[in-house]
């Protein structure tokens, strides 16, 4: 057996032990595999996960321990800052906690203001001592899902040995920075966007999503009853927006989309200016790009787009998603033909729509022409439902010129988004939001699903740029 000694500074000795475990571990576990016994091949990944965990923290105490500083005072920045006491702390890593001893400092002059310590404040700390690494992979977690499937999937990585209270706080902490800063950070971010060389055009949608909101309930007039809630709240369903800025190639194939969302009560307002930012942004990287506004007929929608979409943008065409179209017509058909005729009769219309830009106009004689405007079907009339969408919105039906062009004519990245940014994560079974914590999912969401997560984490847990010195 070889011998290799290796010297370990004085305070790194706690890792000398977790260091042997691990050496024994494999020896022993090799040791049987050459016998041909039996082994517990879990045991030992539980033996090895324990120990190199183990390492793990010992090197983050003593990597942090190096940058606590123990004076009578410090400077912050040019500020004073007065010791205040020495006691344990903990900070949160990946792997588990590690308390330490360090000193704690308060702002000369403000007996009762917040106290610091230098370890928080040179690694940058998310809340009470959360490292940035372990806070951004918490965070993450809790975009995906619950705070208590967070818990349950970070106890089979064996990482982020953490209860879901920690996963709730903690995630809403790193999504409450990036909504303080978003508007900073998405115009950082799409500036360091590289258009794709394939890339043609630029689409821009707008849709919206009901979404179950818990609202306090007026309380009822008199005496309370015995029992009842201090605050009644009740569950209603209230409208989100979702958009996306999606890159095509010369086909009208999505390249890349830019997902967004805002919550109930959140400003749609700003999250369209905020589209039409990153379009301008993505012009001045590649003039070339021709732009288009998609979107079902809602004249909301189409009323907010237009008020960013106006002016810098060059020629801007406005389509009607096709899609949306072809449902509408299909109910028509339903009530104008036979059946066995149903399919091929909106066939006929969808090859019209795609190879003539009057085609709407000849459908919408055909639809007054069947005398079927005022049937019901329900409480729906589907005549007189694609007459009234054909003739409001018959400017933007240009299927035709668009996909000689290669410009997409469906808007179906935002009806993607309001499903994967919005039903997937929001809409579970009893589940309820308010607006602020709700904003703090929704931003964090549309950065993973836009794949701009690691960098938009960035610069929402910066590395400290502090400059602490000891006082004289």
């Amino acid at each position: 057996m070889a011998t290799i000694i290796i010297e370990i500074p004085e305070d790194l000795k706690a890792l000398e032990e977790p260091v042997r475990a691990v050496i024994e571990l494999v020896a022993q576990q090799a040791k049987r595999g050459r016998q041909g016994v039996r082994v517990s091949y879990d045991r030992f990944c539980e033996g090895v996960s324990n120990a190199v965990g183990a390492i793990e923290r010992g090197a983050h105490a003593a990597a942090l321990a190096a940058l606590d500083i123990d004076a009578e005072a410090i400077t912050v920045d040019d500020e004073l800052f007065r010791k205040a006491g020495r006691n344990p702390g903990t900070y949160y890593t990946k792997a588990g906690p590690v308390t330490l001893e360090r000193s704690i400092y308060r702002k000369a002059g403000d007996r009762q203001g917040r106290t610091v310590d230098t370890i928080s404040l040179r690694v940058g700390a998310a809340g009470d001592g959360w490292l940035p690494d372990a806070a951004t992979a918490m965070a993450y977690l809790l975009q995906q899902g619950t705070s208590r499937e967070a818990e349950l999937t970070a106890r089979q990585l064996d990482r982020l040995p953490y209860s879901r209270s920690s996963f709730d706080d903690v995630g809403h902490e790193v999504g409450r920075r990036l909504v303080a800063r978003h508007q900073e950070i998405e115009e950082t971010l799409i500036k360091r966007f590289d258009v794709p060389r394939a890339a043609k055009s630029v689409s821009v949608s707008l849709d919206r999503v009901a979404l179950p909101m818990e609202e306090l309930r007026p309380r009822p007039p008199g005496r309370p009853l015995k029992g009842a809630p201090k605050k009644p709240v009740v569950c209603v369903y209230r409208m989100a927006f979702c958009g996306t800025v999606t890159l095509h190639d010369a086909k009208g194939e999505a390249l890349h989309t830019i997902r967004y969302g805002t919550m109930p009560g959140g400003d749609a307002d700003s999250l369209c200016l905020g589209m039409a930012g990153d379009v301008l942004a993505l012009l001045d990287k590649a003039p070339r790009l021709a732009v288009s506004l998609l979107c079902d007929g809602a004249p909301e929608m189409w009323t907010r787009l237009d008020a960013e979409f106006s002016d810098g943008f060059g020629v801007v065409t406005r389509r009607i998603d096709f899609y949306h179209l072809v449902e509408k017509l299909a109910a028509a058909a339903a009530v104008m033909v036979e059946p066995a005729d149903r399919a091929s009769v909106v066939r006929r219309w969808v090859t019209r729509l795609k190879s003539s830009n009057q085609a709407a106009s000849h459908i919408l004689a055909e639809l007054h022409a069947s005398g079927c405007e005022s049937f019901r079907v329900g409480d729906q009339r589907p005549v007189h439902d694609a007459i009234t969408y054909l003739t409001n919105n018959a400017d933007r039906m240009q299927y035709a010129s668009a996909i000689e062009a290669g410009l997409p004519i469906g808007s179906g990245a935002v009806e993607a988004t309001c499903k994967s940014l919005v039903n997937q994560r929001m809409k579970r079974s009893g589940s309820r939001w308010k607006t602020t914590t709700g904003e703090h999912v929704i931003h964090l969401r549309a950065m993973a699903l836009s794949d701009r997560w690691d960098d938009a984490l960035r610069l929402t847990l910066p590395s400290p740029q502090v400059r602490i010195l000891r006082a004289a």
